[in-house]
């Protein structure tokens, strides 16, 4: 089968990226994590694997950004990376294989001078390994992170101690590994199909090609076992010296009018009048739109959707909320957790409090553990107290390392 193309007016042929390609290798079966699904699908987080890695080099620019995957789990690569402008391209029986069938659509399909090559087992991409590596391309044919090894090096035996290595010199590598597209390319195709490459840098040393070495980052970790699906410790960045939080907060009013839907928290509630405003009115995703922002100094919403901008009239708030996310991310921050307070006398807020805090958490991308909503009145005084309007207010806070 042919390569399937989601958001596929953002990559016609010809287009060419600004600045990088990426191809994500997702193809295996994962079959050490458990579960009924390969382990790139298999939620972590909040949400699938595989789109951790990619939201973050969608985020950082990459385009078009190719994602090899098993063909028989085509649905599932679907609904994993649902709403993101990404290729599908079939893998093959090889990670080698895939990597080339990936590199083949592109060299069919877009104009590309250099491509990043990740592991969709290694979820937490931070930004800064990315860059590092689109400018190691200036001066290198191809580059990849690496880290020391502190450990004690060992050679044994039938489960005996033999000798002690030296550890100067060596490293770990990790993904993504990054190249110019036209030696990496050759490279793959001069590859001698029946060796099994252990990554994407022997194949490109194989060819001749000088390899870069740039600092990784520990929290390029690969997922690899059932337990680092359910570790705890793997829900959030670990606390640590190290650790940046930052927390932002937002507040916002809107007035309640005859003709208009409302709309809470990107939850729909049958009530007699509803929010009226630019786009959709939602004052709680506004709230929680401007606490985001506010935690990575990105100004406001207005600032992002101003309402002059024709094009956001009617517009649904949760377009907001997934933007400000992404933006997050794009930043190398992960949101910790949120909380919203409506402030009205009337719709109830209680029935609808779950359906809130599970749409929330999908539209951010995150567990729905860390969405809080809450209502309160202000004892019919104000406006919310008259019945003349809803108001909101937000905290976020985002974390990085």
């Amino acid at each position: 089968m042919g390569a399937h193309t989601m958001k596929l007016e953002q990559h016609l042929d010809g287009a060419s990226g600004p600045g990088f390609a990426a191809v994500v290798v997702a193809a295996g079966k994962g079959l050490r994590a458990g579960g009924t699904v390969p382990k790139q699908f298999a939620l972590w987080r909040g949400k699938p694997l595989v789109r951790h890695s990619v939201e973050r080099l969608l985020a950082a620019g990459a385009d078009p950004l190719i994602v090899a995957i098993p063909d028989d789990f085509r649905a599932e690569a679907e609904t994993a990376l649902a709403g993101l402008s990404v290729i599908l391209v079939p893998g093959g029986v090889t990670r080698q294989d895939s990597v080339r069938a990936a590199l083949e659509w592109l060299d069919r399909h877009a104009d590309v001078a250099r491509v990043l090559i990740h592991d969709a087992a290694r979820p937490d991409l931070p930004v800064s390994v990315i860059a590092a590596l689109v400018d190691a391309l200036d001066k290198a044919p191809g580059a990849i992170p690496v880290l020391p090894v502190v450990d004690s090096v060992l050679r044994g035996h039938e489960g005996w101690r033999q000798t002690a290595e030296s550890r100067d010199g060596l490293y770990r590598g990790q993904t993504p590994q990054a190249f110019r597209f036209a030696e990496i390319m050759a490279a793959h195709r001069a590859w001698n199909p029946i060796e099994e490459p252990g990554d994407d840098a022997t194949v490109a040393q194989a060819a001749g090609l000088a390899i870069a070495l740039v600092s990784g980052d520990e929290r390029l970790r690969k997922v690899t076992f059932a337990q680092d699906f359910a570790n705890p410790a793997l829900e959030t960045p670990d606390v640590g010296p190290t650790m940046t939080w930052r927390t932002g907060m937002g507040f916002d009013v809107h007035r309640l009018a005859e003709g208009e839907d409302l709309w809470l928290c990107g939850v729909q509630i049958d009530h007699p009048r509803g929010l009226a405003g630019h786009s959709d009115a939602d004052v709680a995703i506004h709230a929680l739109v401007d606490a985001l922002l506010g935690a990575i100094a990105e100004g406001d919403i207005g600032d992002h959707f101003p309402p002059s901008d024709p094009q956001w009239r009617g517009a649904a708030s949760d377009r907001f909320l997934a933007h400000a996310a992404s933006l997050v991310r794009a930043r190398g921050f992960a949101i910790g957790n949120v909380d919203v307070t409506i402030i009205c006398e009337a719709p109830r807020i209680g029935p609808h409090k779950l359906a809130m805090r599970e749409r929330l958490a999908a539209i951010m991308g995150i567990a729905i553990d860390r969405v809080s909503v809450k209502a309160t009145t202000t004892e019919r005084l104000g406006l919310t107290g008259r019945g003349e309007g809803i108001a909101a207010q937000a905290v976020a806070t985002v974390i990085a390392s």
